[in-house]
């Protein structure tokens, strides 16, 4: 799959709590939360920490880097998306997971193998909205 530019695609809509996110993919970078007292780094954004609760948040560029944790291959049609698909769960190298596509891959099993290397990669699609992929690590 390549990166998805089918504007019939949903998007998100930033909110107070997500706008650090939104301006860091414009920017390309992958920015997340990290909580001062527990020094752990969260996503997705909120205004505290799931692990402690603390409200000391920082926001903290990540290095882009990830695993493929799980992955289904969708063959449905949707809007903005080509079947076959995959929706995925990555692992950041920083400890987050979050949901994404795999690009610039074939979405197959024997292509897409758990605890691959991925890199992420960055598709604008309004001026407001940049939306994070991930596509498989060659380096």
């Amino acid at each position: 799959m390549s990166t998805p530019s089918d504007l019939s695609r949903p998007l998100p809509v930033p909110t107070p709590e997500t706008s650090h996110f939104w301006a860091g993919t414009r920017a390309g970078e992958l920015r997340l939360q990290r909580c001062r007292a527990c020094d752990v780094p969260y996503f997705p954004p909120r205004p505290f920490c799931p692990r402690c609760g603390g409200r000391d948040i920082e926001i903290v560029v990540a290095s882009g880097r990830a695993t493929l944790a799980s992955y289904v291959i969708s063959h449905l049609p949707a809007p903005g998306f080509d079947p076959p698909y995959a929706i995925a769960l990555v692992e950041l190298e920083e400890g987050p997971r979050m949901l994404t596509n795999i690009v610039d891959c074939p979405q197959t099993p024997e292509d897409l193998q758990l605890d691959m290397a991925l890199v992420v990669t960055f598709a604008e699609r309004t001026a407001e909205i940049t939306l994070p992929y991930f596509r498989p690590d060659e380096g």
